[in-house]
């Protein structure tokens, strides 16, 4: 209980602490925290599914950056915003799709698997663009990035809808208990009947559809489809969800905990910028972060044996 209870203690605990930074609580920067965050958390809500079943997605930054990639070009060849974010999304779920198809019937790791198309992806969006960005974007697009409803960041709103759509899918439908039965045992759920090469395949391509979307939010608040976005994202997602009390393992993570975790390295990201800490320190206390929060996983499951 009291590991579960950690990711929100130390969230409590830090946002209080950095309450005493200059201009931390001003409402400009609570509101740049929220919209920055929003990306990593929308890529981290697909990568809890991911991870529950036992697997992992290495690939999502290069999906990220296909999804926003293609979505701009289409709204630059004439198509309506809402037309060009759902080929964004589109465009993450075939990528997704193909993780899972991929590890699911010529059955390799999904590690291996996703480190492979990452730099597929990658590459294919490079070649597509040339290596260049595409500006020609119509000036709404900025509301989906950018934009506010009720005073309340719009990304927000998309956030918890999002959130609220993975919690009911883990929680009250057969994809999310066979995902959690798939990650605790495979084997037994293979010989339980689960359909476990459709299910694992669907999980990949929904969190390649959220990904798409946090490919689409990045470029709204970019104004811009960037073929270089999304590096590095996939560490901090992974890593979203294993502060948040997800196990590498397998057959553990929640909704809840994964926001907690990604607003954990929000939070610890923008302190570091109030406080003029060099981003490569950033980089290195997201990598201990990781390496503590899978070390305390490991020791309670020890413990528990």
């Amino acid at each position: 209980m009291i590991q579960r209870l950690l990711p929100f203690a130390t969230l409590i605990i830090l946002f209080a602490a950095l309450c005493f930074v200059p201009n931390f609580l001003s409402e400009t920067n609570l509101s740049s925290v929220i919209r920055q965050t929003a990306v990593i958390n929308t890529m981290a809500l697909g990568m809890t599914m991911v991870i529950i079943t036992s697997g992992i997605d290495l690939s999502v930054g290069a999906i990220l950056a296909m999804g926003g990639l293609l979505g701009a070009m289409a709204m630059e060849k004439g198509l309506p915003i809402p037309a060009g974010i759902a080929t964004g999304i589109a465009t993450g779920a075939f990528c997704g799709f193909l993780n899972g198809f991929l590890t699911t019937r010529l059955k390799i790791n999904s590690f291996i698997v996703t480190l492979g198309t990452l730099g597929i992806i990658r590459g294919l969006t490079l070649v597509i663009s040339n290596g260049l960005p595409v500006h020609q974007i119509p000036p709404g697009f900025s509301y989906l990035g950018e934009g506010t409803l009720i005073g309340v960041p719009f990304v927000l709103w998309l956030l918890l809808a999002c959130g609220l759509l993975v919690h009911f899918l883990l929680e009250h439908t057969k994809l999310g208990r066979y995902g959690f039965a798939i990650g605790s045992n495979p084997d037994a759920a293979f010989y339980a009947g689960i359909p476990v090469a459709f299910h694992v395949t669907s999980i990949y391509a929904i969190c390649g559809a959220l990904t798409g979307l946090a490919g689409m939010i990045e470029a709204s608040r970019l104004m811009t489809g960037q073929p270089t976005a999304g590096q590095g994202y996939e560490l901090q997602a992974i890593a979203a969800v294993v502060i948040g009390g997800g196990s590498l393992r397998g057959g553990e993570g929640s909704v809840i905990g994964t926001l907690v975790g990604a607003f954990i390295m929000g939070l610890l990201a923008n302190g570091s910028d109030l406080l003029g800490i060099s981003p490569y320190w950033q980089q290195a206390i997201i990598g201990a972060i990781i390496i503590l929060a899978v070390s305390v996983d490991e020791l309670r499951k020890r413990s528990a044996v």
